[in-house]
């Protein structure tokens, strides 16, 4: 099964060129992940490449279309806590 970027990527151009498979083309409005050519990295990394570069959460899904890089995996705010602050900071 093969990852898939979502319409939150912002074309960082950081997961392209990590690619070994050369899997990701940049694409309009978002990278895409060619899904006959994505090998998830296995048996090459521990890791997939695209998603231990990516900085964005939530961008990249695996083949069961959960989040690779979850809501507060990057930055470590839980997201509960991160909507509390955003709310917060808009209050003022």
């Amino acid at each position: 099964m093969a990852y898939r970027i979502i319409e939150t990527c912002v074309n960082c151009w950081a997961c392209e060129p990590l690619c070994p498979s050369n899997a990701i083309q940049a694409a309009t409005p978002h990278f895409v992940i060619d899904a006959r050519a994505c090998t998830e990295c296995d048996g090459a990394f521990a890791d997939a490449q695209c998603a231990s570069i990516c900085p964005v959460e939530g961008a990249i899904l695996d083949g069961a279309g959960v989040a690779v890089n979850p809501p507060g995996s990057l930055t470590g705010i839980p997201p509960e806590r991160m909507a509390q602050a955003i709310a917060e900071i808009r209050a003022r």
